[in-house]
């Protein structure tokens, strides 16, 4: 990773007549990292991410985007950034080897297009045409159209939606793979378990804030937050929080004679950790 960012922001603002969907947000991201940007519907980040893409004007605040201005891009600049919208579009006549190969003509060095095929699964698929494509195939078509162009920068929308469980894990070794190569990812995400399987750090947005950014396992005092120890006594299911879980397991352990019954030791996920961020944003 570089000193300067791949993205900078600064005060940004976006407003929609008397409505305000973004206030004053701040935001960098390294080159080279993965950022996952989480926010409930609503909360500004499809908003604040179509303005980083030069997709919609802002109305205040300082943006930089791979060192330039997205309100005003270059064709140059659009070479180096791909995107992977929530749903890029229709090809129905076309076969999917037609489609990525007609968007690989967009680029000046693009990746092989047989081999964006086969890495995100479609190697089977390659020769049907697109309108027999299944929701999650189609997905993966459209995450092949926003990498045919060997972007520094990758924005993922939503990008495993309608994805089974192991096409998504296949789909997350995919972007393991591009961020070790130097690719800066920003993903927005609605499954919690995925932000933290593949962001270095999360940014959450409430109302059109930046509540916080952290590494997932630090992310609002996560690091930090008790232990819930549970277990089931005589008259049901019983837990209590603590920081020191290996003290109160061998306590447990001697009050009931070796094996606790039922016991369970979990952390806060990020998932717990978000929505109480969430949660208490909005009261």
């Amino acid at each position: 990773m570089t000193a300067e960012p791949a993205i900078r922001v600064r005060g940004l603002r976006k407003t929609y007549g008397h409505h305000v969907a973004v206030e004053g947000l701040d935001l960098e991201v390294h080159r080279g990292e993965c950022f996952a940007l989480l926010g409930p519907n609503g909360a500004g980040k499809t908003t604040t991410v179509e303005i980083l893409e030069g997709y919609r004007p802002r109305s205040a605040g300082e943006v930089s985007v791979l060192g330039l201005d997205p309100a005003h891009p270059t064709r140059d600049w659009r070479a180096r950034v791909g995107i992977v919208l929530q749903s890029i579009g229709e090809f129905e006549a076309l076969t999917v080897r037609e489609v990525v190969s007609h968007f690989a003509r967009y680029y000046p060095a693009p990746r092989d297009p047989d081999e964006v095929i086969v890495s995100v699964g479609l190697a089977a698929k390659a020769t049907a045409r697109t309108g027999n494509l299944s929701g999650g195939q189609r997905r993966r078509l459209d995450v092949a159209l926003g990498m045919i162009g060997r972007p520094e920068l990758l924005f993922l929308d939503e990008p495993t939606t309608g994805f089974d469980p192991e096409a998504r894990q296949e789909f997350w070794e995919l972007i393991r793979g591009l961020s070790a190569e130097g690719t800066t990812i920003l993903l927005t995400t609605h499954y919690l378990y995925e932000a933290e399987a593949l962001a270095h750090r999360v940014g959450v947005i409430a109302a059109g804030r930046m509540l916080e950014v952290a590494t997932p396992a630090t992310l609002g005092g996560r690091a930090d937050a008790a232990t819930l120890v549970s277990w089931d006594g005589p008259d049901g299911r019983e837990s209590t929080a603590t920081d020191t879980p290996t003290a109160e397991v061998a306590k447990l352990a001697a009050r009931f004679g070796g094996e606790v019954p039922g016991l369970t030791v979990a952390r806060p996920t990020l998932e717990d950790i978000y929505l109480a961020m969430i949660s208490k944003e909005s009261q």
